[in-house]
């Protein structure tokens, strides 16, 4: 189950970053919806990984947050903000799911 919550968290933490980035598109009042939802996801992600960590192990749960948030974080920049999608970044993008995915395999 922490799993599930760490994955939410991670979720919103890709929610937050994309909020900031619409905010910094925005101005006047568009802008600060979109910082208001920037604190509504990072307070809902702060949250769930401080219920995973309970369980799960610190180091390991903050890894695979932190690489969730990064992939996510990524691929909405491709997807919503023109960021480039070069070869090495795909690359290293998917060496940091096989490091996430193995986080979780050896892991209890």
């Amino acid at each position: 189950m922490n799993w599930i919550l760490l994955i939410i968290g991670g979720l919103f933490e890709v929610g937050f970053t994309f909020c900031l980035g619409k905010a910094k598109e925005s101005t006047g009042t568009e802008a600060m919806w979109w910082y208001i939802g920037f604190f509504i996801a990072m307070t809902l992600s702060m949250t769930f990984l401080i219920k995973a960590t309970q369980t799960l192990p610190l180091g390991t749960a903050y890894a695979v947050w932190t690489g969730i948030g990064a992939v996510g974080t990524v691929l909405l920049g491709i997807i919503f903000f023109k960021d480039p999608a070069t070869f090495w970044r795909m690359f290293f993008i998917v060496t940091l799911i096989g490091s996430i995915i193995g986080l979780k395999f050896v892991s209890n």
